[in-house]
């Protein structure tokens, strides 16, 4: 694929709003943590989810090697603490964000909308990315409106109020 047409795909894949989320592990005793927006649920029973991970990022052997990772689903409220994970040094980007250890070892941010604690369960090879899909161990949610991303910019994902005629029945 020719760089233009690499990048009119990106922009097509941009067009698939999503949520966003920061995936943390702890790795030989140090805080590991990135924002991801490849995060999706695989099954109910068992209870798994999956998040992608480029091979060519700094952070693969942490999550790899670390048994697991936690997926925290921002708020509206934490497009900051987005940007954070997003870029920047790895130690730093703790900084700014309220967090609780849980039993796992792992940090989940505060203030999110849900997490999921996980064990690892299976590493898929896909192209350039790892697929990381993990067995939920522990998870919590709050009605909040939560963080989205698309077109290249983060938006709030509100409900769409629908008409009488439109009432899923």
């Amino acid at each position: 694929m020719s760089q233009h047409q690499t990048q009119a795909l990106k922009l097509a894949l941009g067009n698939f709003a999503t949520g966003v989320t920061v995936v943390t592990t702890c790795h030989r005793g140090m805080d590991i943590g990135m924002t991801c927006n490849s995060f999706s649920s695989v099954s109910l029973d068992p209870a798994l989810v999956l998040w992608s991970l480029r091979k060519e990022s700094s952070n693969r052997e942490s999550y790899l090697e670390s048994g697991g990772y936690t997926v925290n689903v921002l708020s509206a409220e934490q497009q900051l603490l987005a940007l954070d994970f997003a870029g920047g040094a790895p130690e730093n980007r703790f900084a700014n964000a309220d967090a609780e250890r849980l039993d796992s070892g792992r940090l989940r941010l505060s203030r999110c909308a849900s997490w999921f604690d996980c064990a690892l369960h299976q590493v898929v090879s896909a192209g350039d990315h790892d697929i990381l899909i993990g067995r939920v161990l522990d998870f919590g949610s709050c009605r909040v409106d939560v963080l989205g991303y698309g077109q290249s910019e983060f938006k709030v994902l509100e409900p769409i109020q629908r008409t009488s005629e439109q009432a899923v029945s």
